[in-house]
């Protein structure tokens, strides 16, 4: 089983860039669909960005372009680098994993296993 923890979370003005990191611990997980989903106050979870175990990755539309997903070679950690930073990219970011072989923000938003969250704060 995997176990999630996320850091680099905090608060920043718009245009500001924050990187986010997840470390991965325990077994069997190497091959698992690994990445980030948000969830704002009152909304539903809205998948971020994946990343699978050969690299290819996957965005959502809202942040195509202004994030990029990455990991080390053995995948210990997962990041998430966050540039050009909106009030509407505030939420509570979680790490998630599944092992499912279609990975992409929507499966990553349903993941079984989940960090317990960073908070990212962007103010005008």
């Amino acid at each position: 089983q995997v176990q999630l923890a996320e850091f680099g979370g905090g608060s920043v003005q718009t245009g500001g860039s924050l990187r986010l990191s997840c470390a991965a611990t325990g077994n069997g997980f190497s091959d698992y669909c690994m990445g980030w989903f948000r969830q704002a106050p009152g909304k539903e979870r809205e998948g971020v960005a994946t990343i699978d175990s050969r690299g290819s990755t996957n965005y959502a539309d809202s942040v195509q372009g202004r994030f990029t997903i990455s990991q080390d070679n053995a995948r210990n950690t997962l990041y998430l680098q966050m540039n050009s930073l909106q009030p509407e990219d505030t939420a509570v970011y979680y790490c998630a994993a599944d092992p499912t072989k279609w990975c992409d923000v929507v499966v990553v938003a349903i993941a079984t296993v989940t960090g317990q969250g960073t908070q990212v704060t962007v103010s005008d």
